[in-house]
Formats: C-alpha cells, structure tokens, sequence
C-alpha cells in the first residue's frame, strides 16, 4: 500500500504527524527520539561510500561521448559553469538576505571538526594521505578529491579498465537502491525528528525558516530568467523569449512533477520539432542533463551553506564562500539518481562543513516547496545548453527555431 504512495508524500505525512506529536502530546517525544537518531546514523553510514563510488562513476559517464566527442566536451563544460554560476547565485543570495541570523536555536548542536577553509593550506589538506583513512574518518572534501582523481584516470585509460568501470558502475548502483532503502525509513525517522523540533524552536527560528524559503526562490528565478535568456542570446545566438515561449511545456511539467525523469521526454520532443536540435546533439545532452546537471540543487547548496553556518555560529569568510560554491558544483553533480536527493545531499553538505545535522528535519520539512523551483532550474539548463551547443557546431535548425 505504502508502495503507492510517493515518498516525497509519505515525507509529508510524516512531518505533519510529528508536527501534532510535538504540539499536542510532548511527553512521549522522548520515548520516539531515537527513531530520528537511527535515521540520522544510517544518512551519516551512506555518506563516504555513496559521494565516492557515485562521483566516480558520474564522472566516467560525462567521458563516455563516442562518436559525440565535441558534444560531450562542450556540453559538460557547459554544464560545470552554469551549476558553479548558480551555486554562486545561491551562495550571493545567501549572504545578502543571512538567513538564520541571530537565531541560537541550534548553537548547542554538537558539530563535528569543521572544515576551515583558507585557499593554500585547505587545497593541500583536500588531497588524502590515505583513502581509507579518509573513508573511514569521512573526510568528504578527501573523498572527493580521490573520486574526481579517480574518474579521470579511468577515463583516459578507457577500454583497459572497463571491467573496473563496470564494477564501479555497480557499486554505485548498490549505494543507491541502499539509499532508496534508508529513504524509505525517512517518513518515521523525520517524523521523531519534527516531533522533537516542535518542543524547541522558536518563532524566531521560523522566521528565518521563511527568509530561507525566500532567498532559495529567488535565487532559483534569478538563475532561471536573467541567468539562462543572458546565456541563450550570448551563446546560443537565439531569441531568449522566443525559447522559453518554445519550452514553456517542459517547464509546466517539471513544476508540476518536481520530476526531471517525468520531462525528459517532453524536453526531447521540444529540442526535435520546435528548437531545430538534431538527434544526435539532444539524444546525449539531455540525458546526460537529466542525471549530471542539477543547477537547482546547486543553488539551494549555496543558500544552505550560509543558512547553516549563520545557525551554527561558523565565520563567514572569502575563502568559505569559495568553498561554498565549490562544493554546490561537486555536490549537485554527485545528487545525480539518488533517492531523496534534497535530504541526503544536504546531509552530504553539512557532514563536509563539519557541521551537526539538527538542520536536516527542518531543510526536510521545507524540501517539497522549494523542490519545484529547482527542477524547473535543471530542465531549462539543460535546454539552453542544448540549444547553445547545437549553434556552436553549426547544427542548429534556425529556420525550425523562428517558425511559430
């Protein structure tokens, strides 16, 4: 039965039960914390094998280009600066509005060892000494760094490591039907998680909540309609309203599904009978998009990022924000096919920062309403950038594209 229902409903359900647990009946929220501590233990058990084994193979599958060569090497190039121009609008946004300012809810929280960051000596501690020490301790930037390192190196050894790449491949699958089997408990654990948040915060604390909310959607919008008509008429050579006035039907569905998968096909069919993009320039960018190009999570890192350290009273310095929009790039890469993607890569996020992960029911609690903006971000990404490779090679249909 439970089956039937989408998780991200199920989510809901759960937030709404401990939400009255918490209002109506706080005395049994002791006796039920700990299914909200088994849940935080089992996101912190996925972490360092599921950013190294994904990130590997993510990066062996934007190499795997054939015969499409230039469109690969264009279209990823493509994608890595527009995830790290939304991350920074993210992160700009963040710091403009501060949310979580002045609020001590959280001050409390027990942190891990934070991650400082400044240029030199945090790029020479990114890189390991020892990769099992780092899996072990889950030094996530180590990780990282060896998992980047790695894809390459597999990639340019192409055919001679297939059976590696192949077992690499399916180790990440593991992690993720994994993933899906910790996301399934996610309901309950989040559920405990809210119940216990309710007897806590303050009305300052949702206040802040809501500047978050905010400053997400307007970054997202930011990114979605001067970011992308900007890139579109610079490179893509093309009339930015026309396009969109082209694409509107993706961006209706990805709105109203939060679901890239569910407008993939709707983006295809667009790119074929009215942006003019031969099949084989949209049959690889668009898939590819699909799974890689996630600028709507990059955005919500770079808020996230400066929400928490404002909750957690972490300095807010040049140099971390570098780190901020370093790790929206790297982290919405790695989001790529997980289940539940929001909660675990901000648990990713936070684990990175060295940072508690009080923040994960509230940023769970929140995921619904700003999910939408960012699939919506991701799908007109990856139409633009289709589009803009397309005129780079001279391949774009401009009679298809200016017919009505």
């Amino acid at each position: 039965m439970l089956k039937k229902i989408p998780l991200w409903v199920q989510i809901l359900i759960g937030i709404a039960i401990g939400a009255i647990i918490g209002v109506a009946v706080p005395d049994i929220v002791p006796y039920i914390s700990f299914l909200g501590d088994i849940f935080l233990r089992l996101l912190k058990m996925l972490i360092a094998p599921l950013v190294l084994l994904t990130l590997i193979n993510g990066v062996c599958k934007m190499g795997d280009v054939g015969m499409l060569r230039k469109v690969g090497v264009r279209i990823v190039i493509y994608y890595m600066i527009t995830s790290t121009l939304a991350s920074a609008v993210g992160v700009i946004g963040g710091v403009i509005t501060q949310p979580g300012k002045g609020v001590t809810d959280l001050l409390t929280s027990e942190a891990g060892e934070a991650v400082e960051y400044n240029f030199i000596d945090n790029m020479v501690s990114w890189i390991p000494e020892n990769i099992f020490t780092s899996l072990s301790e889950g030094n996530t930037l180590q990780i990282i760094f060896f998992a980047i390192f790695m894809g390459c190196v597999l990639l340019v050894l192409g055919d001679r490591v297939k059976r590696l790449v192949d077992l690499v491949d399916q180790g990440a699958e593991a992690m993720l039907k994994m993933t899906e089997y910790v996301m399934a408990f996610s309901p309950i654990g989040i559920m405990a998680l809210i119940a216990d948040m309710v007897t806590t915060i303050s009305a300052n604390m949702m206040k802040q909540v809501i500047v978050f909310i905010t400053t997400d959607w307007v970054c997202c919008l930011l990114v979605m309609f001067l970011m992308e008509p900007i890139i579109a008429a610079v490179l893509g050579r093309v009339n930015p309203m026309r396009l969109f006035k082209k694409i509107a039907p993706a961006i209706i569905v990805a709105a109203s599904t939060s679901s890239s998968a569910a407008t993939l096909p709707v983006s295809m069919k667009i790119a074929d009978s009215k942006l003019g993009v031969p099949e084989k320039i949209y049959g690889f960018t668009l898939p590819l998009g699909n799974t890689c190009n996630m600028n709507g999570m990059a955005v919500a890192v770079g808020v996230i990022s400066v929400f928490a350290s404002n909750l957690y009273g972490y300095e807010i310095t040049l140099g971390s924000l570098i780190q901020f929009v370093f790790l929206g790039l790297i982290i919405s890469i790695g989001a790529a096919g997980v289940k539940g993607a929001g909660v675990v890569m901000s648990t990713v996020l936070l684990q990175t920062l060295g940072m508690p992960l009080t923040l994960i029911p509230i940023l769970a609690a929140i995921w619904p309403v700003i999910d939408p903006f960012h699939t919506t971000a991701n799908n007109i990404d990856d139409l633009v950038g289709t589009v803009v490779v397309s005129n780079s090679l001279g391949e774009l249909d401009k009679k298809v594209f200016d017919a009505d």
